[in-house]
């Protein structure tokens, strides 16, 4: 029983690692194309629309 309970916690822990680890990756990949296509076009910022104002403000890097 205790094998038991020790190998579900670590696939647990492999998966949740796994998870956070593709995560990072997309993160990294979305901010990657989105450096490439600024230096494609010489933009110097993307502007991203304010949905409760209205306006238009320069995106932050998260």
């Amino acid at each position: 029983m205790t094998r038991i309970v020790f190998f579900l916690l670590l696939i647990g822990v492999v998966y949740w690692y796994y998870r956070r680890f593709t995560q990072d990756a997309e993160k990294l990949a979305r901010r990657t194309r989105q450096k490439e296509r600024e230096r494609e076009t010489g933009a110097i910022a993307t502007l991203v629309k304010d949905p409760k104002t209205g306006e238009y403000r320069i995106k932050d890097d998260d």
